[in-house]
């Protein structure tokens, strides 16, 4: 369990929301935030800082994390502390982890010095290229801003998030949106209809550094095209077009993904062999994608995945849904 005390940015930080401190009256607040899965996934070259800038589109799917923010007791008051409801070795339970910072960040910038006990129920697979810890942190931002009644704004939850990580934006909104610069920038777009994906995980995560490193090898040095997201994928959402939509989907990273884990071409393979209209590496992987036309051909393929020995586990979800949202 993580312990911080959080305190007011000092004269090198200024405070970057006018909202005065207030004091929630709730004794506990539950928020739900969505995974993700790109739809589209342009890389280009990286900056002098080392970033790389994207043009992409995120679809919000129902895989959803739970964050719990209660109140403390006195005696642990002023400390942010977090909890897994099922103990993960490969999830972080101290600082690092980005519910703790999400919570940390959103104290110091509106001077609270209450704590928080975080409860986190994980439903998105960890280090598989779904925002899973995006959403813990866009969560964590909601479920403490109404605790603590601090009553910032989206927008304002929005400029914190960004500070935490490229894709924390993305969950606080959700639905389906076109992200550029690092992916922070988030921008929503019409879609009509539901969208049926299969997830194929893999038995090992994929790490996003190694693959972006990856990415830049193969490159040998040139300089990666950023482009633009192509109205045949925003026609097809606007039409509610599955299978226009699949020929649209597209994924820079795949390639590097695939060098890494030849295998997952595989996990490819088998998912559009058994009715899937296409079958993409999620994010920066390891996760498969596979978007199907139906509930129908969404059960063949899973059981196909599952069949085939290639993956650890196989989900199904229908997307786009809503973004970080307090619920009960």
């Amino acid at each position: 369990m993580s312990h911080l005390r959080a305190v007011p940015d000092g004269p090198t930080g200024p405070r970057e929301s006018t909202v005065p401190p207030r004091s929630g009256s709730a004794s506990s607040v539950r928020v739900e935030a969505p995974g993700k899965v790109n739809l589209f996934l342009s890389v280009g070259a990286s900056g002098p800082d080392g970033y790389h800038p994207l043009t992409t589109v995120f679809q919000a799917v129902r895989l959803i994390e739970t964050v719990t923010a209660r109140r403390q007791s006195a005696q642990d008051h002023g400390t942010v502390t977090l909890t897994l409801e099922e103990p993960d070795a490969d999830v972080p339970a101290d600082d690092s982890n980005l519910a703790v910072r999400a919570a940390t960040l959103l104290a110091q910038t509106t001077g609270v010095s209450e704590g928080v006990d975080l409860l986190l129920r994980k439903r998105v697979p960890v280090a598989g290229g779904m925002a899973g810890g995006s959403a813990d942190a866009a969560a964590a931002l909601v479920a403490c801003n109404a605790l603590w009644g601090t009553g910032l704004s989206l927008p304002e939850l929005s400029a914190l998030a960004a500070r935490l990580g490229a894709d924390v934006p993305f969950p606080l909104t959700g639905a389906t949106a076109v992200g550029s610069g690092r992916g922070d920038l988030v921008t929503p777009i019409m879609t009509r209809g539901a969208y049926h994906w299969v997830f194929a995980l893999a038995e090992e995560g994929l790490s996003t550094p190694a693959v972006f490193r990856r990415f830049d090898e193969m490159a040998g040095g040139g300089q990666p095209a950023l482009h633009d997201v192509p109205e045949a994928l925003t026609a097809a959402l606007r039409a509610g077009d599955a299978r226009a939509l699949a020929g649209s989907l597209h994924n820079d990273l795949q390639a590097a993904a695939l060098d890494l884990r030849p295998e997952l071409a595989e996990v490819i393979a088998v998912a559009e062999e058994a009715g899937a209209l296409r079958a993409i590496v999620s994010g920066s992987g390891p996760t498969i994608a596979a978007l199907v036309e139906d509930p129908g051909s969404a059960q063949r393929v899973s059981r196909a995945l599952k069949a085939s020995g290639l993956v650890a586990d196989v989900l199904r979800a229908d997307a786009p849904v809503a973004g970080a949202r307090v619920v009960g």
